[in-house]
């Protein structure tokens, strides 16, 4: 997992930047949500400066905006298998990823699953 408690402003604006443009290289190669995910970057990016990602769980009310989340642990270098057969999924997974904590699409599921 990418540690960034100990990283500056300017570095987590760099890093803000640098997670867009590779949100944004792959999507547009793949496909997949981009204006949900691109405004939650820096939020995505402030949470994981803030909070431990190990101990306090990340729930996205839909989680094609995490995308962010998913480079910050540990799935940079695969992130442009995004959506395709045999890649990462385009949300987020707990058999991906242990700081995944549930398959979690949207509204409709989040509505059924606190019923």
């Amino acid at each position: 997992m990418t540690d960034i408690k100990a990283h500056s402003i300017d570095e987590l604006n760099t890093l803000a930047e640098d997670i867009r443009k590779k949100i944004l290289d792959t999507v547009s190669k793949n496909g997949g949500h981009l204006s949900s995910t691109m405004g939650a970057t820096d939020l995505i990016v402030a949470m994981h400066k803030v909070f431990d990602v190990e101990k306090d769980p990340f729930i996205f009310d839909v989680s094609h905006q995490a995308y962010a989340h998913k480079l910050l642990t540990d799935r940079w270098d695969r992130f442009d298998t995004l959506r395709q057969f045999g890649g990462i999924c385009g949300y987020t997974k707990p058999k991906e990823s242990t700081y995944d904590y549930y398959v979690w699409q949207g509204t409709v599921q989040r509505l059924s699953h606190w019923q």
